[in-house]
């Protein structure tokens, strides 16, 4: 470039340095910003809220580890060999479903197959952590559905035990009749009541999955309650209330000071983003993740 450039000189160098840039971003295009900066809280997404965006897993496990979380959870075992292939983990895995559960005993025989099932795939797999339920009351009083989820689920923790593996039992809201949004009659509708039960199992491996957005509709206190039930935590989900929405500024919970409480106790599992999309699903995950990047 002569040191007084002509305007065909200030053409090239324009159309170079474009065509410079244009490659890597082309090459980039389907991946998103890293959204995780500081890593001090590890992040995953539910399979079961992306799963319509991204329905190949191979692009569901490129946009995770793009955004810089480390797991794709509540995914059936059959893709884990692809979570481990872009070196993501499952961080709880499912089993049955939250409208049965151990409140019942005529559901016990169907609820233990499925734990022991995956019970035995996760400790092969390296999760930590199954999910389980009390299941809906159908009647059952609160006070007989504690006895026989207790009852219940001594007969399966055994397992759980020699696997070292959790059972991480969820709280759900009772309040929302809207589908996915709540579930009316479950009967582990408290943390205290949830917290009660687990105690009562009386294991190590009997814990609480702890979903703010849950636990914001039926008690608040959310911060109160990490700390005061931080020995009990395996897992935590995230969603934005009302509406099980996106972290934004659309609801009513502040994400970062949960996050920094729970840096506060020390928690060592990992949080799970478990909002329904409501908008663009990268542009809502990219800004879920960076807020609980605390």
């Amino acid at each position: 470039m002569p040191s007084h450039p002509t305007r065909r000189h200030i053409i090239q160098s324009a159309a170079a340095t474009a065509a410079a840039l244009a490659t890597p971003a082309l090459a980039s295009s389907s991946e998103p910003d890293r959204a995780v900066k500081n890593g001090r809280i590890r992040q995953s997404l539910v399979h079961w809220c992306y799963k319509k965006a991204w329905p190949d897993v191979d692009e569901l496990c490129r946009v995770a580890k793009g955004l810089g979380c480390v797991s794709i959870e509540l995914i059936d075992p059959q893709y884990w060999p692809t979570l481990k292939k872009h070196g993501l983990t499952c961080a709880i895995a499912g089993s049955h479903g939250f409208t049965k559960g151990f409140n019942n005993p005529s559901e016990w025989d169907e609820c233990i197959a499925k734990l022991k099932e995956r019970i035995d795939a996760a400790a092969d797999f390296g999760c930590k952590n199954v999910i389980t339920f009390t299941g809906y009351s159908h009647g059952i009083p609160k006070d007989q559905g504690m006895d026989n989820c207790v009852q219940g689920l001594k007969k399966i923790i055994g397992h759980a035990e020699k696997k070292k593996v959790n059972l991480a039992l969820e709280m759900l809201n009772s309040r929302v009749n809207e589908e996915m949004k709540g579930h009316p009659t479950y009967q582990g509708d408290h943390t205290d009541y949830c917290i009660e039960l687990i105690k009562r199992v009386g294991s190590d491996r009997m814990k609480l999955l702890f979903d703010i957005y849950h636990v914001q509709i039926m008690d608040g206190d959310i911060i109160r309650r990490i700390h005061q039930y931080k020995d009990y935590i395996a897992h935590v989900h995230t969603a934005g209330n009302p509406g099980r929405r996106e972290l934004d500024d659309q609801q009513e919970i502040f994400y970062p000071a949960i996050m920094r409480a729970l840096l506060d106790i020390n928690y060592q599992g990992i949080v799970g983003q478990e909002y329904i999309p409501t908008r663009d699903p990268m542009e809502g995950l990219r800004q879920a993740v960076a807020v609980c990047d605390v």
